[in-house]
Protein backbone atom coordinates (compact mmCIF):
# COMPACT_ATOMS: atom_id res chain seq x y z
CA UNK A 1 0.00 0.00 0.00
CA UNK A 2 0.73 3.89 -0.52
CA UNK A 3 2.55 5.32 2.44
CA UNK A 4 0.71 8.85 3.72
CA UNK A 5 3.45 10.72 5.06
CA UNK A 6 3.02 13.10 8.43
CA UNK A 7 4.09 16.24 7.22
CA UNK A 8 3.01 18.12 10.07
CA UNK A 9 1.44 17.55 13.59
CA UNK A 10 0.48 19.45 16.95
CA UNK A 11 -1.90 19.46 20.04
CA UNK A 12 -2.87 21.30 22.32
CA UNK A 13 -2.17 21.46 25.90
CA UNK A 14 -4.87 18.59 27.51
CA UNK A 15 -6.76 19.92 30.59
CA UNK A 16 -9.92 21.52 32.02
CA UNK A 17 -10.49 24.77 29.63
CA UNK A 18 -14.07 25.32 30.08
CA UNK A 19 -13.62 29.58 29.02
CA UNK A 20 -12.67 28.07 25.77
CA UNK A 21 -14.51 26.85 22.33
CA UNK A 22 -14.39 24.00 20.61
CA UNK A 23 -13.12 26.13 17.45
CA UNK A 24 -10.82 27.91 19.23
CA UNK A 25 -9.07 24.61 21.00
CA UNK A 26 -8.98 22.90 16.92
CA UNK A 27 -7.70 26.32 15.47
CA UNK A 28 -4.63 25.95 17.95
CA UNK A 29 -3.64 22.44 16.97
CA UNK A 30 -4.43 22.33 13.52
CA UNK A 31 -3.01 25.42 12.53
CA UNK A 32 0.46 24.83 14.53
CA UNK A 33 0.16 21.69 12.75
CA UNK A 34 0.24 23.49 9.05
CA UNK A 35 3.03 25.51 10.42
CA UNK A 36 4.80 22.36 11.46
CA UNK A 37 4.40 21.29 8.12
CA UNK A 38 5.30 24.96 6.79
CA UNK A 39 2.15 25.02 4.24
CA UNK A 40 -0.50 27.51 4.36
CA UNK A 41 -4.33 26.45 4.99
CA UNK A 42 -5.37 27.09 1.34
CA UNK A 43 -3.30 23.65 0.31
CA UNK A 44 -5.60 22.09 2.13
CA UNK A 45 -7.45 19.70 -0.26
CA UNK A 46 -9.82 18.09 2.50
CA UNK A 47 -10.23 18.11 6.68
CA UNK A 48 -11.63 15.35 8.60
CA UNK A 49 -12.65 16.04 12.34
CA UNK A 50 -13.75 14.19 14.98
CA UNK A 51 -16.23 14.72 17.90
CA UNK A 52 -18.30 12.77 19.77
CA UNK A 53 -20.15 14.65 22.28
CA UNK A 54 -20.25 18.59 20.68
CA UNK A 55 -23.78 18.17 19.80
CA UNK A 56 -24.23 18.20 23.48
CA UNK A 57 -21.33 20.23 25.14
CA UNK A 58 -21.48 23.05 22.45
CA UNK A 59 -24.98 22.90 21.45
CA UNK A 60 -23.32 22.63 17.71
CA UNK A 61 -24.27 19.89 14.58
CA UNK A 62 -23.07 20.54 11.45
CA UNK A 63 -18.82 20.87 12.89
CA UNK A 64 -16.96 19.69 9.88
CA UNK A 65 -16.92 22.91 8.07
CA UNK A 66 -16.72 24.99 11.72
CA UNK A 67 -13.63 22.75 11.63
CA UNK A 68 -12.11 23.89 8.46
CA UNK A 69 -12.91 27.12 9.13
CA UNK A 70 -10.92 27.33 12.24
CA UNK A 71 -8.05 26.13 9.93
CA UNK A 72 -8.66 28.95 7.59
CA UNK A 73 -9.65 27.17 4.39
CA UNK A 74 -13.26 26.52 3.19
CA UNK A 75 -11.59 22.91 2.24
CA UNK A 76 -14.57 20.48 1.97
CA UNK A 77 -14.46 18.58 5.18
CA UNK A 78 -17.10 15.91 7.04
CA UNK A 79 -17.33 15.56 11.15
CA UNK A 80 -16.52 11.61 12.27
CA UNK A 81 -17.62 9.94 15.17
CA UNK A 82 -16.97 6.87 16.80
CA UNK A 83 -16.79 7.98 20.02
CA UNK A 84 -13.13 7.30 21.69
CA UNK A 85 -12.30 6.38 18.22
CA UNK A 86 -13.49 9.24 16.61
CA UNK A 87 -9.88 11.26 15.53
CA UNK A 88 -8.25 7.51 15.04
CA UNK A 89 -11.40 6.69 12.44
CA UNK A 90 -10.82 10.52 11.14
CA UNK A 91 -7.23 9.66 10.60
CA UNK A 92 -7.60 6.23 8.84
CA UNK A 93 -10.37 7.67 6.29
CA UNK A 94 -7.55 11.06 5.48
CA UNK A 95 -5.05 7.76 5.06
CA UNK A 96 -7.04 6.52 2.40
CA UNK A 97 -8.32 9.88 0.68
CA UNK A 98 -4.53 10.08 0.12
CA UNK A 99 -3.47 6.67 -0.75
CA UNK A 100 -6.80 6.63 -3.41
CA UNK A 101 -5.31 9.46 -5.03
CA UNK A 102 -8.46 11.70 -4.54
CA UNK A 103 -6.66 14.05 -2.09
CA UNK A 104 -2.63 15.22 -1.95
CA UNK A 105 -3.05 17.31 1.32
CA UNK A 106 -5.56 16.68 4.01
CA UNK A 107 -5.73 17.53 8.02
CA UNK A 108 -7.13 14.97 10.49
CA UNK A 109 -7.87 15.38 14.10
CA UNK A 110 -10.11 15.69 16.73
CA UNK A 111 -11.36 18.01 19.51
CA UNK A 112 -13.54 17.96 22.28
CA UNK A 113 -14.17 19.97 25.36
CA UNK A 114 -16.02 18.28 28.61
CA UNK A 115 -15.04 19.99 31.71
CA UNK A 116 -17.90 22.54 30.91
CA UNK A 117 -19.89 19.82 31.30
CA UNK A 118 -19.34 19.30 34.78
CA UNK A 119 -18.48 15.63 36.07
CA UNK A 120 -22.16 14.37 35.88
CA UNK A 121 -22.70 15.68 32.25
CA UNK A 122 -19.51 14.18 30.82
CA UNK A 123 -20.52 11.08 32.35
CA UNK A 124 -23.65 11.01 31.32
CA UNK A 125 -22.81 12.30 27.58
CA UNK A 126 -19.66 9.74 27.71
CA UNK A 127 -22.25 6.78 28.37
CA UNK A 128 -23.80 7.45 24.93
CA UNK A 129 -20.92 5.18 23.71
CA UNK A 130 -22.82 2.23 25.21
CA UNK A 131 -25.79 0.56 24.22
CA UNK A 132 -28.82 2.89 24.59
CA UNK A 133 -31.37 -0.10 25.32
CA UNK A 134 -29.12 -2.96 27.47
CA UNK A 135 -27.11 -0.81 28.95
CA UNK A 136 -27.31 2.84 29.33
CA UNK A 137 -30.75 2.16 30.92
CA UNK A 138 -29.95 -0.24 33.22
CA UNK A 139 -27.73 2.67 34.70
CA UNK A 140 -24.14 1.50 33.63
CA UNK A 141 -21.28 4.13 33.06
CA UNK A 142 -17.34 3.29 31.61
CA UNK A 143 -16.37 3.23 34.92
CA UNK A 144 -18.22 0.24 35.73
CA UNK A 145 -18.18 -1.39 32.16
CA UNK A 146 -14.49 -1.25 32.07
CA UNK A 147 -14.71 -2.58 35.93
CA UNK A 148 -16.82 -5.83 34.11
CA UNK A 149 -13.50 -5.97 31.83
CA UNK A 150 -11.31 -6.30 34.38
CA UNK A 151 -13.20 -8.55 36.96
CA UNK A 152 -13.70 -11.03 34.07
CA UNK A 153 -10.08 -10.31 32.74
CA UNK A 154 -8.67 -11.55 36.62
CA UNK A 155 -11.38 -14.89 36.58
CA UNK A 156 -10.07 -15.64 33.16
CA UNK A 157 -6.40 -14.96 33.23
CA UNK A 158 -5.84 -14.01 37.13
CA UNK A 159 -3.80 -10.43 38.11
CA UNK A 160 -4.83 -8.23 40.86
CA UNK A 161 -4.79 -4.75 41.33
CA UNK A 162 -1.22 -3.96 42.48
CA UNK A 163 -0.97 -5.30 38.78
CA UNK A 164 -3.18 -2.65 37.35
CA UNK A 165 -1.52 -0.24 40.00
CA UNK A 166 1.70 -0.55 38.02
CA UNK A 167 0.46 0.53 35.06
CA UNK A 168 -1.21 3.99 36.52
CA UNK A 169 2.29 5.02 38.48
CA UNK A 170 4.36 4.38 34.74
CA UNK A 171 2.10 6.65 32.93
CA UNK A 172 2.08 9.48 35.33
CA UNK A 173 5.75 8.99 35.52
CA UNK A 174 5.96 9.72 31.60
CA UNK A 175 3.42 12.36 31.99
CA UNK A 176 5.86 14.42 33.92
CA UNK A 177 8.28 14.82 30.83
CA UNK A 178 5.47 16.08 28.56
CA UNK A 179 4.10 19.78 29.42
CA UNK A 180 0.78 19.28 27.31
CA UNK A 181 -0.07 16.49 29.78
CA UNK A 182 -3.21 16.87 32.10
CA UNK A 183 -1.61 14.93 35.08
CA UNK A 184 1.86 16.12 35.52
CA UNK A 185 1.76 14.31 38.87
CA UNK A 186 4.20 11.29 40.20
CA UNK A 187 2.64 8.36 41.85
CA UNK A 188 3.29 5.26 44.19
CA UNK A 189 1.58 2.17 43.92
CA UNK A 190 -0.07 2.76 47.29
CA UNK A 191 -1.85 5.97 46.40
CA UNK A 192 -3.09 3.87 43.67
CA UNK A 193 -4.66 1.36 45.85
CA UNK A 194 -5.52 3.54 48.62
CA UNK A 195 -7.29 6.10 46.45
CA UNK A 196 -11.50 5.97 46.34
CA UNK A 197 -12.98 3.17 44.66
CA UNK A 198 -14.90 4.39 41.77
CA UNK A 199 -16.32 0.79 40.24
CA UNK A 200 -14.45 -2.15 41.97
CA UNK A 201 -12.03 -3.50 41.33
CA UNK A 202 -11.30 -0.07 39.91
CA UNK A 203 -10.62 2.99 42.14
CA UNK A 204 -9.55 6.72 41.00
CA UNK A 205 -5.94 6.31 39.32
CA UNK A 206 -7.55 3.48 37.71
CA UNK A 207 -9.28 6.07 35.46
CA UNK A 208 -8.21 8.77 32.75
CA UNK A 209 -9.16 12.09 33.67
CA UNK A 210 -12.25 14.53 31.83
CA UNK A 211 -10.27 16.21 29.69
CA UNK A 212 -10.20 18.99 26.72
CA UNK A 213 -8.26 19.79 24.55
CA UNK A 214 -7.47 19.02 20.77
CA UNK A 215 -5.37 17.47 17.73
CA UNK A 216 -4.69 17.35 14.31
CA UNK A 217 -1.79 15.93 12.16
CA UNK A 218 -1.43 16.69 8.10
CA UNK A 219 -1.04 13.92 5.80
CA UNK A 220 0.56 14.16 2.17
CA UNK A 221 0.73 11.97 -1.02
CA UNK A 222 4.27 10.78 -1.70
CA UNK A 223 4.46 12.76 -5.11
CA UNK A 224 3.29 15.70 -2.90
CA UNK A 225 5.46 15.31 -0.66
CA UNK A 226 8.73 15.26 -3.01
CA UNK A 227 7.18 17.85 -5.30
CA UNK A 228 6.95 20.39 -2.37
CA UNK A 229 10.10 19.02 -0.81
CA UNK A 230 8.33 18.78 2.39
CA UNK A 231 10.26 17.53 5.77
CA UNK A 232 8.24 14.38 6.38
CA UNK A 233 10.19 11.53 7.99
CA UNK A 234 7.43 9.23 9.03
CA UNK A 235 4.62 8.22 7.36
CA UNK A 236 1.50 5.73 7.93
CA UNK A 237 2.48 2.61 6.50
CA UNK A 238 -0.55 0.68 7.30
CA UNK A 239 -3.97 1.46 8.94
CA UNK A 240 -7.09 -0.61 10.07
CA UNK A 241 -10.42 -0.55 11.44
CA UNK A 242 -12.18 -3.30 13.70
CA UNK A 243 -15.28 -3.57 15.00
CA UNK A 244 -17.74 -5.79 17.84
CA UNK A 245 -20.66 -5.63 19.21
CA UNK A 246 -21.96 -2.71 21.31
CA UNK A 247 -23.50 -4.30 24.12
CA UNK A 248 -21.12 -6.48 26.33
CA UNK A 249 -23.88 -9.37 26.90
CA UNK A 250 -23.81 -10.20 23.49
CA UNK A 251 -19.38 -10.97 23.59
CA UNK A 252 -18.33 -14.05 23.80
CA UNK A 253 -15.99 -12.93 26.28
CA UNK A 254 -15.79 -9.48 27.96
CA UNK A 255 -11.69 -10.72 28.76
CA UNK A 256 -10.77 -9.98 25.18
CA UNK A 257 -11.21 -7.09 22.34
CA UNK A 258 -11.42 -8.83 18.89
CA UNK A 259 -12.24 -5.32 17.61
CA UNK A 260 -8.41 -3.92 18.28
CA UNK A 261 -7.16 -7.50 16.92
CA UNK A 262 -9.06 -7.06 13.45
CA UNK A 263 -7.58 -3.61 13.18
CA UNK A 264 -4.19 -4.60 14.52
CA UNK A 265 -3.91 -7.00 11.76
CA UNK A 266 -5.38 -5.55 8.98
CA UNK A 267 -2.74 -2.17 9.90
CA UNK A 268 0.19 -5.18 9.91
CA UNK A 269 -0.81 -6.50 6.90
CA UNK A 270 -0.71 -3.17 4.96
CA UNK A 271 2.74 -2.15 6.21
CA UNK A 272 3.89 -5.70 6.28
CA UNK A 273 5.39 -6.11 9.56
CA UNK A 274 4.67 -8.11 12.34
CA UNK A 275 3.92 -7.75 15.98
CA UNK A 276 7.63 -7.78 16.94
CA UNK A 277 8.88 -5.15 14.61
CA UNK A 278 6.74 -2.79 17.02
CA UNK A 279 9.63 -0.65 18.61
CA UNK A 280 7.10 1.27 20.94
CA UNK A 281 3.22 1.93 21.31
CA UNK A 282 0.15 4.49 22.10
CA UNK A 283 -2.02 2.45 23.14
CA UNK A 284 -5.81 3.09 24.52
CA UNK A 285 -5.42 3.20 28.12
CA UNK A 286 -8.82 5.53 29.20
CA UNK A 287 -8.55 2.75 32.50
CA UNK A 288 -5.58 0.49 33.46
CA UNK A 289 -7.21 -2.46 32.35
CA UNK A 290 -7.89 -1.47 29.01
CA UNK A 291 -3.96 -1.32 28.14
CA UNK A 292 -3.42 -4.66 29.64
CA UNK A 293 -6.49 -5.73 26.93
CA UNK A 294 -5.13 -3.66 24.20
CA UNK A 295 -1.28 -4.86 24.40
CA UNK A 296 -3.12 -8.05 23.59
CA UNK A 297 -5.30 -8.08 21.40
CA UNK A 298 -2.20 -6.17 19.65
CA UNK A 299 -0.52 -8.95 19.38
CA UNK A 300 1.78 -7.63 21.00
CA UNK A 301 1.44 -10.01 24.47
CA UNK A 302 -0.53 -13.45 24.62
CA UNK A 303 -3.66 -13.83 25.79
CA UNK A 304 -2.98 -13.38 29.91
CA UNK A 305 0.97 -12.43 29.62
CA UNK A 306 0.18 -8.11 29.81
CA UNK A 307 -1.33 -8.26 32.83
CA UNK A 308 2.17 -7.92 34.85
CA UNK A 309 4.22 -6.31 32.15
CA UNK A 310 4.39 -2.65 33.60
CA UNK A 311 5.01 -4.46 37.12
CA UNK A 312 7.78 -6.14 35.55
CA UNK A 313 9.43 -2.91 33.81
CA UNK A 314 8.48 -4.25 30.55
CA UNK A 315 6.44 -1.67 29.15
CA UNK A 316 8.21 1.50 31.03
CA UNK A 317 10.53 3.60 29.00
CA UNK A 318 13.38 1.81 29.63
CA UNK A 319 11.83 -1.54 28.94
CA UNK A 320 11.54 -3.78 25.56
CA UNK A 321 8.35 -2.56 24.65
CA UNK A 322 7.83 1.52 25.53
CA UNK A 323 3.87 1.96 26.74
CA UNK A 324 2.78 5.48 26.43
CA UNK A 325 5.49 7.12 26.57
CA UNK A 326 3.26 10.47 26.38
CA UNK A 327 1.67 9.40 29.54
CA UNK A 328 -1.62 7.90 27.66
CA UNK A 329 -4.99 8.48 27.85
CA UNK A 330 -4.53 7.78 31.95
CA UNK A 331 -2.62 11.02 32.47
CA UNK A 332 -1.31 12.82 29.16
CA UNK A 333 -5.54 13.10 29.34
CA UNK A 334 -8.64 12.07 26.86
CA UNK A 335 -10.12 14.82 25.38
CA UNK A 336 -12.29 12.05 23.12
CA UNK A 337 -12.09 13.68 19.91
CA UNK A 338 -8.54 14.06 20.24
CA UNK A 339 -7.22 11.06 21.39
CA UNK A 340 -6.49 8.94 18.20
CA UNK A 341 -4.90 12.44 16.56
CA UNK A 342 -2.61 12.75 19.65
CA UNK A 343 -1.35 9.72 19.88
CA UNK A 344 -0.68 9.94 16.05
CA UNK A 345 1.45 12.99 16.97
CA UNK A 346 2.91 11.53 19.58
CA UNK A 347 4.10 8.52 17.75
CA UNK A 348 5.38 10.32 15.06
CA UNK A 349 7.52 13.07 17.13
CA UNK A 350 8.91 10.01 19.12
CA UNK A 351 9.86 8.43 16.22
CA UNK A 352 11.31 11.98 14.75
CA UNK A 353 13.07 12.57 18.20
CA UNK A 354 11.45 15.43 18.71
CA UNK A 355 9.50 14.46 22.01
CA UNK A 356 10.12 14.96 25.53
CA UNK A 357 10.47 11.40 25.82
CA UNK A 358 12.65 10.18 22.81
CA UNK A 359 15.57 10.09 24.80
CA UNK A 360 13.59 6.61 26.10
CA UNK A 361 14.14 5.03 22.59
CA UNK A 362 17.46 4.06 20.40
CA UNK A 363 17.37 3.38 17.05
CA UNK A 364 13.00 3.26 16.73
CA UNK A 365 11.67 2.46 13.76
CA UNK A 366 8.53 1.55 13.69
CA UNK A 367 5.45 2.47 16.26
CA UNK A 368 1.98 1.89 16.66
CA UNK A 369 -0.84 3.86 17.23
CA UNK A 370 -4.08 2.32 18.83
CA UNK A 371 -7.45 3.94 19.52
CA UNK A 372 -10.79 2.57 20.72
CA UNK A 373 -14.74 3.48 20.65
CA UNK A 374 -16.75 2.38 24.05
CA UNK A 375 -15.90 -0.94 25.17
CA UNK A 376 -13.65 -1.04 22.13
CA UNK A 377 -16.60 -1.81 20.46
CA UNK A 378 -14.76 0.16 17.31
CA UNK A 379 -11.08 -0.09 17.06
CA UNK A 380 -8.11 1.35 14.85
CA UNK A 381 -4.69 0.98 14.52
CA UNK A 382 -2.39 2.61 12.69
CA UNK A 383 1.58 1.31 11.97
CA UNK A 384 4.09 4.43 11.70
CA UNK A 385 7.37 4.13 9.97
CA UNK A 386 10.35 6.49 9.79
CA UNK A 387 10.82 6.56 5.86
CA UNK A 388 14.08 9.32 5.49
Amino acid sequence: MSKAFIAGSETTAFGSFPDRTGRDLFAEAGRAALDDAGLPPDAVDEVYYGNFVGTLAENQGHQGPLAAEALGTTAPSRRIESACASSGLAVRDAVRAVRSGEADLVVAGGMERMSNMGTAGATDGLSRAADDLFEIRAGVTFPAAYALLARAYFETFGGDREDLAAIAVKNHDNALGNDHAHLQESIVVDDVLEAQEIAAPLGLYDACPISDGAAAVVLASPSYAADHGLDAAVAITGSGHGGDTMALQDRDSLAKTPATREAAEMAYDEAGIDPDDIDLAEVHDCFTIAEVLALEALGLYGDGEAIDAAANGETRRDGSLPVNLSGGLKAKGHPVGATGAAQIAAVSSLLEGTHPRSDALEDATVGLAHNAGGTVASATVHVLEVVA
